[in-house]
């Protein structure tokens, strides 16, 4: 029994040195996101967090449902991709409870021109172009009022449709395109009312062709943070929160898409 202790004890320490040293190995975080913007914006976020002890790992989707199935059924932690109007309808459809921690970054629907500086300089039957599809076409008819180029009736929201304009005081001539062809309808049309993923892969630029874009609090152009609703107040989450928030991202956003996604925060 004698000869036996030493080996117990040694055995006994080791294992206490390697319940230690897993102790001290990072969290790690699954965060999804799209492939594109998305991804970038959290692997900056991942490269601030991991000093502090926090190991992200970011986990690219292509499509705009999985990060939300994944983030319902435990495979995910958090996601950041989608707007609330998005995150909402999707709870809606899925019995799920996904709420939103934060803002994170800014993606604006704009009206781009490459005729005209402001919109007031827009002429009398003045060709627009919207997208075709009935989300982005309420939104763009929206933005559209919200520039004092036409009033759109009660209530109507982001289902408005061309039948629900009641005001045009410029007659203008709407003409609607497939929304990735937008950018390149510029060049037939006075103006076009394009989402910011197509303006970045256009290669657009705000600055210069953006006449008039979306409210900073439109709330189809504030992207958030989701967790699972009995999540929402993991520290570590609200402090992986506060670095999509820091000064390090914002600075990020303005090096890396000079303009075209901004800071929501």
């Amino acid at each position: 029994m004698t000869l036996k202790r030493p080996g117990f004890w040694i055995a006994s320490v080791l294992l206490a040195l390697i319940i230690s040293g897993c102790s001290d190995q990072p969290e790690t975080i699954k965060i999804g996101a799209t492939v594109g913007p998305h991804a970038q914006v959290v692997e900056a976020v991942a490269k601030q967090a991991k000093p502090e002890g926090i190991h992200v790992e970011v986990v690219e989707f292509s499509d705009y449902i999985s990060p939300n199935a994944g983030l319902a059924d435990g495979s995910l932690d958090l996601n950041s991709y989608q707007h609330q109007p998005f995150l909402d309808n999707f709870n809606q459809n899925h019995d799920s409870e996904l709420v939103s921690i934060g803002r994170s970054i800014l993606m604006r629907m704009g009206i781009y021109s490459d005729k005209v500086q402001r919109v007031d300089d827009l002429p009398q039957g003045a060709q627009i172009a919207i997208p075709n599809d009935p989300t982005n076409a309420g939104r763009a008819l929206l933005l559209l009022q919200d520039a004092g180029l036409i009033t759109l009736a009660d209530n109507v929201g982001f289902q408005a449709t061309l039948q629900d304009v009641t005001a045009n005081p410029k007659q203008l001539d709407f003409v609607e395109v497939e929304a990735a062809q937008l950018p390149r309808s510029l060049q037939d049309v006075d103006a076009a009312a394009i989402t910011m993923n197509y303006v970045m892969s256009s290669g657009l630029n705000p600055s210069d062709q953006g006449i008039f874009l979306e409210s900073k609090d439109a709330p189809l152009a504030v992207m958030v943070v989701a967790a699972r609703a009995e999540d929402k107040d993991n520290p570590t989450y609200q402090r992986l929160l506060a670095l999509f928030q820091s000064e390090a991202t914002r600075a990020f956003l303005q090096k890396t898409f000079d303009g075209t996604i901004e800071p929501a925060f």
